[in-house]
């Protein structure tokens, strides 16, 4: 009995603590999104928007760089909760492509210092939350889009197999990049929707490009839902 007791505690107590590492997470996202992006936002600063003391921080957390890392995990979760449901099969390839870059342009241009404040591994780390949030997008691209291949009629050698996981890394990597450098230039000349459509037609040429070298002529007006259906299914030579 006094075993159960003490296991109730401490179970009372684990989920307390998960409680307030994530208030101070949430405290840190705000006090980001509060001030200019890339401005350097103090612990006091996130201690006041949680209420806390730096001191109760520190009990959370081993030093700023672990406290950095979290919130970065998070800011990547929460870019993740809106690119999942855009990665659905609705409608045509272009069109898929253009709802799943429009979310993210949508969601860069809300937080800019978010988005900014992500894109850097604490301590010069390789294996970051930026790099792994770009992996784990990267890795669900490259299932679709293996997946898709072969459901259209494609042939895939194990070269090709292993080309895909760097190929899709490194297209996930170019759109980042290019959306970093507009959202960090001092001189924008391009709208939002202007470099959402811009980047979409570029994965989309790399994308249909591709895919005739695996003998496939993707129709860019047909719904992929009817892309799908034997009777539909087109080779090239």
């Amino acid at each position: 009995m006094a075993a159960t007791r003490s296991d109730g505690r401490q179970a009372r107590w684990d989920k307390h603590n998960e409680t307030r590492r994530q208030q101070i997470i949430d405290a840190a996202m705000a006090a980001i999104e509060e001030n200019e992006p890339g401005a350097d936002v103090k612990v006091q600063q996130i201690a006041a928007h949680a209420g806390i003391s730096r001191t109760v921080i520190y009990r959370h957390f081993e030093d700023r760089a672990d406290l950095d890392r979290a919130v970065q995990q998070s800011i990547i979760e929460s870019l993740w909760r809106e690119l999942h449901p855009a990665m659905s099969l609705d409608g045509t390839v272009p069109q898929i492509i253009r709802r799943i870059v429009g979310t993210y342009v949508g969601w860069a241009v809300a937080h800019p210092a978010l988005h900014l404040a992500a894109d850097h591994d604490p301590d010069g780390a390789v294996d970051g939350p930026l790099r792994e949030g770009m992996e784990r997008i990267a890795t669900e691209v490259s299932q679709v889009v293996a997946a898709g291949m072969l459901v259209l009629g494609g042939t895939l050698s194990e070269e090709d197999a292993r080309a895909l996981d760097p190929l899709v890394f490194g297209l996930v990597g170019a759109v980042f990049g290019v959306v970093r450098r507009w959202l960090t230039s001092s001189d924008r000349q391009l709208s939002a929707d202007a470099l959402e459509k811009l980047v979409a037609q570029s994965v989309w040429f790399v994308v249909d490009g591709h895919a005739r070298t695996f003998g496939l002529s993707i129709d860019p007006t047909m719904p992929v839902v009817e892309l799908l259906e034997p009777e539909r299914l087109t080779t090239t030579p």
